[in-house]
């Protein structure tokens, strides 16, 4: 439950020394540069966008070869292989990569060079294939294509409306050129798109003939060859075998480079960090001898980076505290029960400037309410086992996968726990199975009580625990007004609402209306009633006379203090809210009913089984899957907005060091700080 602590960098050192110790920075990752400084006439940025459009470029060129590897020669993978992260690499391996990269860049160009071949080969035969189409129609012509004349005659070949039959065409020639005396034509083909024909005509009538057949819509055929269409679609034909056998060839090519895709993964990343670097150097501030660094680094770090800047270069380095101007980059630190929810914190926001790290205690009451919305002892030792397995199977795999991974295995347990709290095992499968194949029903019975059984019992329980969460947040809210010493904050923002909510709750509690809920009638004392309304009274008066007490006018003070009073509505709707732990735990346990009563409908026979077996699974896993959904969103959904509500605000930024930032690999090094 902590921020880490910052320090403030402050670096100056000679302009030759600059590559080295921006590479010396980069190596250890745990500074974050300020990269919003000002120049002025003796500072200046240096500009380098060429070298990284350069560099990037590069990246871009290693990334394309990689994936045209990975689409023509396939690298071997397991189902899970996204899970395993980035494959471990000694530094001598990305030192080789880097004193040879001018050759690995000239097998990129060629893998890049192979690709345009098949691009090449494949946009030949997707026009050898329109071609072959459109040239279909025509097949039946036993003419050339390019055919326009004889000795005495003109020919026009092309196409008309598909309404035009040969006596069409003819009665079209007759009506819009009746000086025509002469004129023959074939309809080769006709579909309802198009008449395919060729009309001849003697060459005094040729432009009377074209004139006739224009005016009904006719078109020249488009393709032009000394071939028959029968001849030029074999062609294309030959032409198509030709560029497969080529592809088929190219991509032969390809797999002599599968062995490269190790290197170049190296060589991608070798131009992403040198991208970095130079992305960082651009923003630096520099004279013509010196450069200066600001930043930011971990408290903890800042001993063991100033006396290895220092052991190395010669420069000037101080390490400073962070003053009330600096927006200081957020680090969160916890122990790994906790970390597993940084996640779902920090989709909401970090921690604001003097904010505390709400992580710890959210992560309790996520784990404990998903647990509750799930509330399966089957389902949860799934959950439990699946995330277990992955965790120790891929041990690499993201770190924010890692965590996200690790909440849900906590989140398993939480579940499995409130499961044999409220009996419910793949819902009531131990007494379908046991009545219905084996003759004889086992009942598990709960260890507290079952939801089914006792809904409102269950309503009961989630505003319990939806009280104690408000409670909880509104405590927080309590911490951080003592830490930040507002004691007049802490009695009128949060011993207040304390007051007024724990009275009005116990003035409920001996009513009939609690007693028709609960199912048990409490009796209080005459003096824990007349508690009841005095610390109601007290809680209500401090709000009514503090809510306001930045303004000097009283009334105004007063009309504010009524205004915050109103806000009890919205602690009603905030605790009615906690209503969906009974309405998605009810939900889990009726589908996983249903789901069983659907598979055993056919008795205890051979045809039963294995319907049963098929209907068990598949709804189960239908029901595990959509209650998992839901209990992830309805839980981050009570954090976002009825916990963080009441103490949290967020706003901050993650703490982001110039480090070697790696798509493909990771760089063992011998760095320890």
């Amino acid at each position: 439950m902590a921020v880490v602590s910052m320090k403030k960098l402050h670096l100056c050192a000679m302009k030759h020394d600059r590559k080295a110790v921006l590479e010396t920075l980069q190596s250890l990752g745990v500074v974050e540069i300020c990269l919003d400084e000002v120049e002025d006439e003796n500072f200046k940025k240096m500009n380098t966008v060429t070298p990284r459009n350069q560099l990037d470029k590069h990246v871009q060129n290693t990334d394309n070869a990689l994936e045209i590897l990975e689409k023509y020669v396939p690298e071997k993978k397991g189902l899970l292989a996204s899970l395993e992260g980035k494959k471990d690499v000694a530094k001598a391996s990305m030192d080789e990569v880097i004193e040879k990269h001018h050759a690995y860049n000239r097998t990129v160009y060629k893998i890049l060079d192979i690709e345009h071949g098949i691009n090449t080969c494949e946009a030949n035969i997707a026009k050898s294939e329109v071609a072959i189409e459109s040239l279909t129609p025509w097949i039946d012509m036993d003419i050339p294509i390019n055919t326009v004349s004889t000795k005495y005659t003109k020919v026009f070949i092309g196409s008309l409306p598909p309404e035009y039959d040969e006596g069409a065409v003819y009665a079209l020639i007759a009506e819009r050129a009746p000086e025509v005396d002469s004129a023959d034509v074939h309809i080769i083909s006709r579909d309802k798109d198009q008449s395919c024909i060729v009309a001849v005509c003697l060459d005094k009538d040729a432009d009377d003939m074209h004139d006739a057949l224009r005016s009904g819509g006719f078109t020249r055929i488009a393709t032009y060859s000394r071939k028959t269409p029968k001849e030029k679609i074999e062609q294309h034909k030959s032409f198509i075998v030709k560029d497969k056998e080529k592809i088929e060839n190219l991509t032969k090519k390809l797999e002599k480079y599968d062995s490269d895709r190790d290197t170049l993964k190296l060589l991608s990343d070798y131009y992403t960090i040198r991208s970095e670097k130079y992305r960082v150097l651009g923003e630096l501030l520099q004279t013509e001898n010196t450069f200066m660094i600001t930043g930011f680094i971990p408290e903890d770090k800042a001993e063991s980076v100033e006396k290895r800047l220092n052991d190395n270069f010669n420069l000037y380095l101080e390490m400073t505290d962070v003053s009330d101007k600096d927006k200081v980059p957020v680090l969160l630190k916890n122990k790994s029960l906790f970390a597993s929810a940084e996640g779902v914190l920090e989709s909401f926001g970090l921690p604001g400037k003097g904010e505390l790290d709400p992580t710890a205690p959210m992560s309790i009451c996520y784990i404990i309410l998903f647990g509750l919305m799930l509330s399966d002892a089957a389902y949860g030792l799934i959950v439990f086992i699946a995330c277990l397995v992955l965790l120790k199977k891929f041990p690499k795999m993201g770190d924010a996968l890692k965590k996200s991974i690790s909440l849900f295995m906590y989140c398993g347990l939480s579940t499995l726990f409130w499961g044999v709290l409220f009996g419910g095992y793949f819902g009531d499968a131990i007494s379908v199975i046991t009545r219905v194949f084996f003759g004889k029903e086992v009942v598990v019975k709960p260890v507290w009580f079952a939801p089914l059984d006792n809904p409102m019992k269950m309503l009961l329980v989630s505003l319990a625990i939806g009280l104690v969460h408000l409670f909880f947040g509104l405590i927080l809210k309590g911490v951080k007004c003592i830490k930040d010493k507002d004691f007049i904050g802490l009695i009128s923002d949060v011993v207040s609402w304390l007051l007024l909510i724990a009275g009005l709750i116990m003035m409920l509690m001996p009513t009939s209306l609690f007693a028709s809920i609960a199912g048990a009638q409490i009796n209080f004392s005459e003096g824990l009633k007349t508690a009841s309304y005095v610390i109601t009274i007290a809680g209500a008066l401090i709000i009514l006379v503090m809510s306001g007490r930045d303004h000097k006018n009283p009334a105004l003070r007063l009309a504010l203090g009524l205004y915050d009073l109103y806000g009890l509505t919205s602690w009603l709707s905030d605790l009615l809210s906690y209503s969906r732990l009974l309405a998605l735990g009810l939900a889990t346990g009726v589908i996983a009913q249903v789901v069983n009563q659907m598979g055993s409908m056919l008795g205890a026979s051979v045809p039963g089984v294995i319907v049963f077996i098929l209907v068990f699974i598949i709804g189960h896993v239908f029901n595990m899957a959509i209650n998992l959904l839901g209990a992830y969103v309805h839980t981050c959904r009570l954090q976002y907005v009825e916990f963080f509500g009441k103490f949290y605000e967020g706003g901050g930024e993650r703490f982001t060091p110039f480090k070697e930032e790696t798509k493909y690999v990771t760089v063992k090094k011998n760095i320890k700080l």
